[in-house]
């Protein structure tokens, strides 16, 4: 384990000036609600080239994803307008399903690895996520339905009350990922492990998630002027307005999930400080 950052270190962004400390970017010590805000970020800027490269690709192969079934979906339906639309509507949702999953674990690898003091390049994620392929899949295939059930039944019926619900819940599996492929724990015990790091801070990470969704919100709109912008060039063709629309859907979901992984490391390094004293080094002990 690595020295814990001294409270005068750097908070945000880049490397922790404190002389003897192992220079990652979040300090290992119990954080503030603040800094569990602008940690994420910090994280994201000391992974910048390697995140740039698999968001860039993932969203590359998600848009070919999105034509590949808009296509066949439109060649079912002899072209129809609806047929087109279901089509991509259909890939598009797909598409997102797999950008996230691609986003999420290499972001939560990457972040490990800066929090260890070490620097990783898209290959060395990928290369992490394949022994934990089966627990990560657990993972979204059980939030995936709930999240369609909250949205789409849940939410409507209930407003606040369905949002705070599902913050509460995210909010006790928040730390899956990281313990799967931080501590390589088999999915089963890393569920077990994540309620009880989150135990008596399930609210304060919710408001936490809630927080972090309000500011991608906040993101979405110049993110989605790009797309009008655009459009005054390519015009109204069928093709040109579905590659901007789903173009458009698939920046915001892989940016959102850069956020939350981010944050996912984050609020690991907070709950185990506070939970297991992560951060106190004990002298002539192992580190």
């Amino acid at each position: 384990m690595s020295p814990a950052a001294a409270p005068a270190g750097a908070v945000g962004v880049g490397g922790d000036p404190v002389p003897g400390s192992p220079g990652t970017t979040v300090p290992v010590r119990p954080l503030s609600f603040r800094e569990q805000l602008d940690e994420p970020f910090a994280l994201i800027q000391a992974n910048v080239v390697a995140l740039a490269v698999l968001t860039a690709a993932g969203v590359a192969l998600a848009e070919g994803l999105v034509f590949g079934v808009t296509a066949l979906v439109s060649a079912l339906t002899e072209g129809s307008d609806a047929g087109v639309g279901w089509g991509a509507a259909l890939g598009a949702a797909v598409a997102i399903l797999l950008l996230r999953f691609l986003i999420r674990g290499c972001t939560v690898a990457l972040g490990l690895a800066t929090l260890h003091g070490s620097k990783a390049g898209p290959t060395a994620a990928l290369v992490a996520l394949r022994p934990r392929l089966g627990g990560l899949l657990r993972y979204q295939l059980w939030f995936t339905p709930v999240g369609v059930l909250v949205g789409g039944i849940v939410l409507p019926l209930t407003g606040g009350a369905g949002v705070l619900w599902l913050a509460y819940l995210r909010a006790r599996y928040y730390l899956v990922i990281p313990l799967l492929l931080g501590e390589q724990l088999p999915y089963a015990a890393a569920v077990a492990r994540s309620r009880l790091l989150a135990d008596r801070a399930s609210w304060s990470l919710a408001w936490l998630w809630i927080c972090r969704m309000l500011l991608l919100t906040v993101l979405a709109v110049p993110l989605l002027a790009i797309p009008l912008y655009l459009s005054d060039y390519t015009g109204t063709h069928r093709w040109a307005v579905i590659l901007l629309i789903t173009g458009g859907a698939l920046l915001i979901a892989a940016i959102g999930e850069l956020i939350d992984a981010a944050g996912r490391v984050v609020c690991y390094v907070d709950r185990r400080c506070r939970r297991e004293g992560w951060d106190i080094v004990v002298a002539g002990g192992p580190r």
